[in-house]
């Protein structure tokens, strides 16, 4: 009697596991389908080895998830409750869910450029939700469709697997798929440490297109946008965002603005802070705030404060001598004593803003509306440097977060001359009056920098990375916030072709 109990369940057991091996087979394909759309999140490999290394990376990562999440739950399911009705349901929910999970984590990543994952939750929530106060009517059928076709084909699946299962055995797909499978897994792993031993990034920069794949690194993210000079490090060793071979695609400007104003604003830059301090005292009805965010490098803080934008797109525009967008025949600018900008100086003194390079001497126009005075940085070491900022307004000074030179201009041109959308669509830099967070983006010398709150991470031209406190200037043992630093690039390479 024991026996016979004992053979029974062996030969459910045998049966549950051969079925599962199969219903797993079944979902490979369909999971393969699903993680198509990675491969087309991002831009194509330019090699015959990249490609290759894509194709072979994602049939064999894509197949070794699957067959894991067999393993951890239908498989331990079949060996304590061997009943192949409920087993098969129950596969078909959980298959259904992950497939389903899948769906959505190809999604997030086609959108926002990363997985799933806690750190991120507040954009992924953000772009889930505007997808569906968009449309909820067509996203709640789209996504619900999408979710019963995964169930309708887990139920197919699970009942012609085992209603097929004998002739199913006879066929000799199983052993030739697993051998291909195996070794296309060996092959991707293969020649990914000869990719990192020899600097391909070409294989390199598809580190964490799938889920669940090799984790991302600060050199890897920058390959994988495009912000690595790929020549110079096979040469020397000596990767560098290089912004020669950058190109700078000018906004079209809305044709007007509404209700543009004819607002004066004067921005004083003081060669010390000595200077500063002294000019200061004679103007009482000035605040100030020492969360201003420069960078070390003169000419990239300047460029910042004319355009709004990164020194990332400092030489293309000065090569090509392309004015800003946001100039026309009613907002012009003033500058005096910077001659790299005489290209485009007006010589109106009514104008619109005033950029002055100023001393303890330096009046204020009467009619200014806005005054900004902040002094350069004067540390020969470093990258970006926290210092004063004072301004005549007083929601400016106020202003949760840290703030840039790019931000002034930005402030000046959204907010002061009334045309929000135009400083919006042609700058990088945020108008202080509509701000919606504390992050931002810059770049200097060859040195990528996003800032979030008080955290500053810099990657340097060899793809190291470093977390500063913004206030105190001490170095942040905080690991890499892949996510946040995916959308700052994204940010940073908005106006490239």
């Amino acid at each position: 009697m024991n026996l016979s109990q004992q053979s029974q369940f062996s030969s459910k057991v045998s049966q549950l596991l051969s079925w599962g091996h199969w219903f797993t087979f079944a979902n490979i394909g369909l999971l393969l389908f699903i993680s198509l759309s990675y491969l087309f999140a991002d831009s194509a490999p330019t090699t015959f080895v990249g490609y290759l290394y894509m194709f072979v990376t994602w049939l064999s990562h894509t197949s070794f998830i699957t067959f894991i999440a067999f393993v951890l739950t239908i498989f331990p399911l079949s060996l304590v409750f061997p009943y192949p009705r409920h087993i098969r349901g129950m596969a078909a929910v959980i298959a259904t869910f992950g497939a389903s999970l899948l769906t959505l984590d190809a999604y997030v990543y086609f959108n926002l450029g990363y997985h799933l994952n806690s750190s991120a939750l507040p954009e992924i929530v953000s772009l889930l939700w505007h997808r569906l106060t968009d449309s909820p009517a067509l996203t709640t059928i789209f996504a619900g469709g999408i979710v019963l076709l995964i169930l309708a084909f887990q139920l197919l699946v699970s009942n012609y697997t085992w209603h097929h299962l004998a002739r199913l055995k006879q066929y000799k797909f199983a052993r030739y798929a697993t051998s291909t499978i195996l070794v296309c897994f060996a092959l991707s792993h293969s020649i990914h440490i000869w990719a990192d031993a020899n600097l391909k990034f070409d294989i390199t920069k598809q580190d964490n297109v799938l889920p669940l794949s090799y984790p991302t690194t600060a050199k890897s993210l920058l390959a994988k946008n495009d912000l690595l000079d790929l020549d110079s490090y096979k040469e020397a060793h000596d990767v560098r965002l290089d912004p020669h071979n950058i190109d700078y695609l000018a906004p079209t400007p809305p044709a007007q603005c509404v209700d543009e104003t004819t607002a004066k604003i004067d921005i004083l830059v003081f060669s010390n802070n000595d200077a500063l301090e002294s000019f200061v005292n004679t103007q009482p009805n000035l605040r100030k705030t020492d969360l201003f965010l420069q960078p070390i490098e003169v000419e990239d803080t300047l460029f910042s404060l004319v355009y709004g934008l990164p020194a990332f797109y400092k030489s293309p525009i000065f090569e090509k001598q392309q004015s800003p967008v946001w100039l026309s025949e009613s907002r012009s600018l003033q500058v005096e004593g910077f001659e790299q900008f005489e290209f485009i100086n007006s010589t109106n003194e009514d104008s619109s803003i005033r950029l002055v390079s100023a001393d303890e001497t330096t009046t204020v126009r009467n009619n200014a509306h806005a005054v900004f005075a902040f002094s350069l940085a004067q540390h020969s070491n470093g990258i970006v440097t926290t210092s004063r900022l004072y301004s005549s307004d007083k929601k400016v000074v106020q202003t949760d977060g840290l703030i840039q030179p790019s931000d002034i201009i930005a402030t000046s041109v959204g907010h002061y001359l009334n045309c929000q959308t135009l400083a919006k669509q042609s700058m990088l830099g945020s108008n202080l009056y509509k701000r919606h967070d504390d992050t931002g983006v810059n770049y200097s010398q060859n040195v990528f920098i996003a800032f979030k709150k008080d955290r500053i991470t810099l990657i340097d031209s060899d793809g190291n990375f470093k977390n500063i406190s913004a206030a105190q200037g001490f170095a942040i043992e905080q690991r890499l916030d892949v996510p946040f630093l995916v959308q700052s690039i994204k940010k940073l390479k908005r106006y490239t072709p």
